[in-house]
């Protein structure tokens, strides 16, 4: 915490997956200004974590990801505090709060948060005001917790620096000083691909529209296996159009005359803003509520807003809202009174995210090429209109010789230095991406030690790069089990990976256990990776001769050796 001109300054570092962090962190600092603290809002991905040791004051905003991992931009933060070496009164001058994201229905609640408070306090770190546990489960979602918590948070840093100014009783009706921080981050990381090819290659007619792409950069570029690829989606010109109809813009869209926070061009226009970096078709959370009442005249549409804000409104809202999908530009067509100045675009419209996508591909095999295997999300509600994935739908809209502008991060996937070291994959559906690229990494390098459990409904509707798997394995490259879950007879029991895994039970417990190997799951992050484990388990009591509990412990470690890997998400 530092002193610019009376005004206090709080360093709020986020650690984001699928953006609700960062919302989360952009919430924070917007009360925290009512209370006259400056906010500098920065992902972990972006911050040196050298430079935390010269800080005084942090706020960290941690989200959980997979079943209790923490998001891939804070390993190398969470890597450092781990190193043995460090002082246990390295942080002594810190002072430290934390407010960790979870869903209660998962095991290991807030994992990540917890960790971090615990390691920060082991290295004599003070944390001034106790962790937030925001959970999915709680009838007001994140709110829940946040909004009691973010309270505490202010009296704890009132207290601690009473020179900031007196904050009036009823700060929480006032409306905040219009955001002038710096809402997006400029990374020179990103690089221009071009689109070579965009292909469906689930069935036509089929419920769900996957596509394979192919990206080609004009440079060399490096990636290992398990690497995901960050994309950042554009808004489409007749959306934007009509938008800035909708809001009264359409005769000043494209005037350079908007106040800019630092971070965005400095010539940009509302069609700009809207297009490239706003995003006015998200889902949004029930802060946005809050800060609209400040902009509604209408008395019946204030009202409305008054009664979702209450607690006795919370399922009200969600239906409205949540449970619909509604969007931003559908409930601002709704509330018409409703006037956003211009210079409170950045508090109202949360910005426009950029995805991440496994890579699907082998840069050995395919130099400066990248390959995605993405599902295009699109479904249906009680609106009339479908739903449909902001970024999904982009790539869907690509064609040949498009060019887009992404970046490579590091994934979680390590594979063994030596490619003879047994590997068991595990990747239904789109979870088979990161495991192509592993395939194809090791097939190049000699290696006959890959194992992939593969399960997807149907032989001919969703069977992802099938041929390429019956390859490998008819020239003994890869030993190759596949689970289709709809094939069989009607009412028959539905097969899944985790069912061919007990099936082979002796060759898996060979291979994890007397020959060492690595198991990687990847894929989405609900019932089937504690299936996947909850099998390996099995397999310890049944072939291992383990009792529960020493199976249980033999997973666990499976994972703190780094021999067992989840690379899935929500």
């Amino acid at each position: 915490m530092t002193d610019d001109g009376g005004d206090r300054q709080l360093l709020i570092l986020y650690a984001t997956e699928t953006g609700t962090a960062q919302e989360t962190a952009d919430r924070i600092a917007r009360e925290c200004r009512r209370a006259y603290f400056q906010c500098r809002v920065c992902s972990v991905g972006t911050y040196s974590p050298e430079d935390l040791i010269s800080e005084t004051f942090v706020l960290f905003v941690v989200a959980t990801t997979g079943s209790g991992a923490e998001p891939r931009a804070m390993t190398p933060l969470w890597n450092l505090l781990l190193r043995s070496d460090l002082p246990r009164d390295l942080f002594e001058d810190l002072d430290f709060c934390v407010f960790g994201l979870g869903d209660s229905a998962y095991e290991r609640f807030c994992w990540p948060a917890k960790k971090l408070s615990r390691r920060l306090l082991a290295l004599g770190a003070r944390e001034v005001c106790p962790r937030g546990e925001g959970d999915d489960q709680h009838r007001l979602g994140l709110d829940g917790a946040l909004e009691p918590w973010i309270e505490q948070l202010l009296e704890t840093l009132l207290l601690l620096y009473p020179e900031a100014r007196v904050v009036e009783k009823n700060r929480t009706l006032g409306k905040p000083p219009p955001h002038t921080l710096e809402p997006f981050e400029a990374n020179r990381s990103y690089f221009d691909v071009a689109v070579r090819c965009n292909r469906r290659i689930t069935a036509e007619g089929w419920f769900q529209d996957v596509r394979h792409f192919e990206l080609v950069a004009d440079r060399d570029i490096m990636y290992d296996p398990g690497d995901v690829a960050v994309i950042h989606p554009t808004a489409m010109d007749a959306e934007v159009d009509s938008f800035m109809v909708m809001m009264g813009w359409a005769n000043v869209a494209d005037f350079q005359d908007q106040t800019l926070p630092d971070g965005v061009p400095r010539i940009a226009t509302l069609r700009i803003l809207f297009t490239y970096h706003l995003d006015f078709n998200a889902v949004p959370r029930r802060s946005f509520f809050q800060i609209l009442r400040h902009f509604t005249t209408d008395d019946t549409e204030r009202e409305r807003l008054d009664e979702f804000l209450s607690t006795e409104g919370a399922d009200e809202l969600y239906e409205y809202c949540q449970l619909v999908k509604r969007t931003i530009r559908e409930i601002l067509s709704e509330f018409r009174s409703t006037r956003i100045p211009r210079d409170y675009i950045f508090d109202v419209f949360p910005p426009l995210r950029p995805r991440q996508f496994s890579i699907a591909s082998s840069v050995k095999r395919h130099p400066r090429e990248i390959h995605l295997c993405v599902a295009i999300v699109k479904y249906r509600t009680k609106l009339k209109i479908p739903r449909r994935g902001v970024c999904s739908s982009y790539l869907a809209g690509l064609r040949p010789g498009d060019k887009l502008r992404i970046t490579v991060e590091k994934g979680l996937i390590k594979l063994p230095d030596d490619p003879h070291t047994p590997v068991i994959c595990v990747g239904p559906g789109t979870g088979v991406a990161p495991m192509r690229a592993v395939i194809e990494d090791r097939a190049d390098a000699e290696s006959n030690a890959t194992t992939l459990y593969f399960g997807c409904r149907s032989t001919f509707k969703d069977h992802h790069y099938g041929t390429e798997w019956e390859t490998y394995a008819k020239n003994k490259q890869i030993k190759y089990r596949v689970a289709f879950s709809r094939d069989g007879p009607e009412g028959a029991k539905r097969i899944y990976v985790q069912d061919l895994m007990l099936e082979d039970k002796d060759t898996v417990w060979n291979l994890l256990n007397h020959q060492r190997g690595t198991l990687i799951i990847s894929g989405s992050s609900n019932k089937m990776p504690a299936a996947v484990r909850g099998a390996v388990a099995n397999i310890a009591e049944d072939c291992g001769k383990m009792p529960k509990d020493d199976a249980l412990k033999f997973v666990n470690e499976m994972e703190r050796e780094g021999r067992l890997i989840e690379e899935c998400w929500s």
